[in-house]
């Protein structure tokens, strides 16, 4: 519980002097497609908000000329924005990043704190709680697009208890640092995701090796330019040859998916798992959630020993690959050596691959199912009438073609990349448990009925 020092303010006690301090975005008559541009002063969606301080995905632009004939809307750095439409219940911040300023959508609105009263990063954690969102979805109207009634003057309205404003700063570091280390394991990870997929693009698509060397670049030159040594340099060949999926390496093949995997196997029937199935500990099953970044290992609802047993045929291990073959299409993981777990289960929307580790590479076939090209192939028979899926999943993805590079080749290239996946992972990881301390922390902060002394030492025993 809030001890004596805490105030409750209203939001509308809490903005800035400055006009404008509460605003909407533009109507969409003044905001079209047609005047986004490649570059100029960033435009702020609902797209954009994330679940920590940090704004992600990409911008749209808008010169600085529309920017300044829809000023009332432009943001600068510590300001918070909401969603009145769409997206109710979320808050974003705007980032202290040196970029001068930005631009509402039509569906956003702001606040400009006055900072000598509040602290921008506590409220912005204030809105985050639960008692903040239910503040934020009490108005809303779900007649159609979900919105805010009256959206400037609900938001105007609502109360906060505020503690002393060093003890708001405080509050605002403890959550901020669980923050910035989680967006810093995301932004590693978007780095090491995008080595491998270079790697992968520059060996295996764009045979930039091969290349050079048919152009007579000298080794040395290659290996410098490409990052290789002159052993794993000569290990590609020399020319190129005619495919039936046009020109590849001189001495690869083009083989069938299906005729490279040891298993091909389809997720249980809906009527094999139900939730009545579910242990608190037993083997873990694998759902959409946990196929993104390689492979989450962790969020897992579980089921027995002896269930898993009964379907041994979804059963999934260390190097299987795991596709959504059914509602999400596309998403492809790759379950690490070293994994949390000896065993796993599918879920019936998904299928698992076996590779023959003596014929290709599991490192090799994840990376291509989640490329462009392997993208394409992959869900070039998806029906998308009622739940997406893919039509005849075990046979389709079997009859996919792929280029087969020698197996020396393809061991290298799994010896390359796999600390790079390995260490994803472990981001990954980490960042769920950060976010889940957070989580925690954050209503208890925001309450008072945790204080700050109490959660550094929570944090300290947490190794946070």
């Amino acid at each position: 519980m809030a001890s004596g020092d805490w105030a409750l303010r209203k939001i509308d006690e809490l903005k800035a002097s400055s006009d404008n301090a509460i605003a909407i975005g533009p109507f969409g008559s003044r905001m079209k497609a047609e005047l986004y541009m490649s570059t100029g002063v960033p435009v702020i969606r609902g797209n954009n908000i994330s679940d920590t301080r940090a704004l992600v995905g990409d911008f749209v632009f808008v010169s600085k000329e529309t920017a300044d004939q829809l000023k009332s809307s432009n943001v600068f750095a510590g300001d918070l924005v909401f969603p009145h439409r769409g997206a109710i219940g979320e808050v974003g911040i705007v980032p202290r990043d040196g970029t001068p300023r930005y631009l509402l959508s039509t569906s956003l609105m702001k606040l400009t704190c006055n900072e000598e009263v509040v602290d921008p990063v506590f409220l912005f954690y204030f809105f985050r709680s639960p008692t903040g969102r239910h503040e934020l979805l009490k108005n809303t109207s779900t007649v159609g697009t979900p919105g805010i009634a009256t959206p400037l003057t609900s938001l105007k309205s609502i109360e906060v208890t505020l503690p002393l404003f060093e003890e708001q700063r405080a509050i605002a570091h403890i959550l901020g640092t669980l923050d910035d280390k989680i967006e810093l394991n995301r932004r590693m990870n978007e780095t090491l995701e995008a080595m491998s997929r270079a790697i992968f693009q520059s060996w295996f698509v764009d045979f930039d090796p091969v290349r050079a060397k048919a152009n007579g670049e000298p080794a040395h030159s290659i290996c410098r330019r490409l990052g290789l040594t002159l052993d794993l340099l000569a290990l590609f060949p020399e020319s190129c040859q005619d495919s039936e999926l046009g020109e590849i390496p001189t001495g690869w093949a083009t083989v069938l998916l299906g005729s490279l995997c040891s298993r091909v196997s389809m997720g249980p029937f809906g009527s094999d798992i139900k939730t009545d199935n579910f242990v608190e500990v037993g083997v873990p099953v694998v759902r959409g959630g946990n196929l993104t970044d390689g492979f989450v290992d962790e969020g897992f609802v579980f089921i027995s020993e002896e269930k898993a047993d009964q379907l041994r045929n979804a059963n999934a291990r260390s190097d299987d690959i795991v596709i959504t073959h059914r509602g999400t299409l596309g998403q492809v993981g790759l379950i690490p050596k070293g994994s949390r777990y000896p065993r796993y289960v599918v879920s019936q929307s998904q299928m698992v691959l076996s590779i023959n580790p003596n014929l290709s590479s599991p490192r090799y076939i994840f990376e291509f199912l989640r490329s462009p090209i392997g993208q394409h192939r992959l869900l070039a028979n998806a029906s998308q009438v009622g739940v997406p899926a893919i039509a005849r999943p075990t046979t389709n993805v079997k009859s996919i073609s792929i280029v087969a590079p020698c197996i020396e080749l393809l061991r290298a290239f799994e010896m390359l990349v796999e600390p790079m996946l390995k260490r994803v992972v472990a981001n990954t990881s980490e960042s769920m448990t950060l976010a889940a301390l957070r989580d925690t922390l954050l209503p208890k902060l925001i309450s008072g009925d945790l204080r700050v002394k109490d959660a550094a030492r929570f944090m300290a025993e947490a190794g946070a």
